[in-house]
């Protein structure tokens, strides 16, 4: 059977102009307003765009070499879609890779979508926990170890009402967390687990928790270093070069707290290692 690979990810824009547009795909086709526009503009602009597209693809063309069948990188809410990548690629099985381990339901159910009745597709369930992953998380963290330091784990919040319908993404995120956690805490004074990036101009409230801001208050005063290892993230994005090392970099030095963060995996090849793993065993 001819195979062919997809990596599908959020996605992202390539300048200011689509950010709009972009906006209104993430809200279901509702207009955002004004201010959440402008504001995610600044973001963008302040680290001079982001990274995620030329990372994926970089990541793409290295898992093509390693598996020696088509693979292309994808996005669920903005270019390049799935039904764009796979237009000119004479498949009868894609293999999806949601590069969102703990919501890999919702990207693969998008990829369906756009495939339709074109070929076979099979797509990878959650993958957060597979040891290889927390290894490789686990090595980053531990390039910054320290006894002064506190090591705060973070993924992407999300509003409590969607997991109190059911979604799976919070229990899934602090499963991995743990096994991380599990794997360096011995190396550390302290070790945390809070969530980030929710909606600028949110209430705090009604998202999950413990945020960013509530945790640096907690440690102020108790170490004196805080190591972000943000694990429910792949690559560089504007949740990480921004709402981390911009945002949360500010509030940790205004408590007396000296700021690092680990590397994210991006395209390194004990990443592609794993992801060549997942799309093996669905082959």
């Amino acid at each position: 059977m001819k195979d062919a690979v997809l990596l599908v990810s959020h996605g992202t824009v390539s300048s200011l102009e689509e950010i709009p547009a972009f906006l209104r795909n993430v809200r279901h086709g509702r207009e955002a307003p004004p201010d959440l526009v402008h504001e995610l503009q600044r973001r963008y602009e302040a680290i001079g765009g982001s990274p995620l597209d030329a990372i994926n693809e970089r990541l793409a063309a290295k898992l093509e070499k390693k598996l020696g069948v088509p693979v292309r990188r994808a996005s669920r809410l903005w270019k390049p879609y799935v039904k764009d990548v796979i237009s000119d690629l004479d498949a009868e099985r894609f293999v999806v890779i949601p590069l969102a381990q703990h919501s890999a339901h919702v990207y693969g159910e998008a990829a369906k979508r756009e495939i339709g009745d074109r070929a076979k597709v099979v797509c990878a369930e959650n993958w957060g926990q597979r040891p290889a992953l927390l290894d490789a998380f686990a090595r980053r963290a531990l390039a910054h170890a320290s006894k002064d330091a506190a090591l705060v784990l973070t993924a992407h919040s999300l509003p409590k009402k969607v997991i109190a319908a059911g979604d799976a993404y919070e229990r899934e995120a602090r499963a991995s967390a743990a096994g991380v956690i599990v794997r360096v805490k011995d190396s550390f004074a302290e070790t945390h687990v809070a969530f980030q990036s929710q909606g600028p101009g949110s209430d705090a409230s009604e998202w999950l928790g413990p945020m960013l801001l509530e945790t640096l208050d907690a440690l102020k005063g108790r170490v004196k270093k805080v190591v972000f290892a943000p694990i429910g993230f792949l690559a560089d994005h504007v949740e990480i070069l921004y709402d981390l090392d911009v945002e949360a970099k500010a509030l940790a030095e205004e408590r007396g707290l000296a700021y690092a963060r680990t590397a994210s995996l991006d395209d390194a090849d004990d990443f592609v290692a794993v992801l060549e793993d997942i799309a093996r065993e669905l082959m």
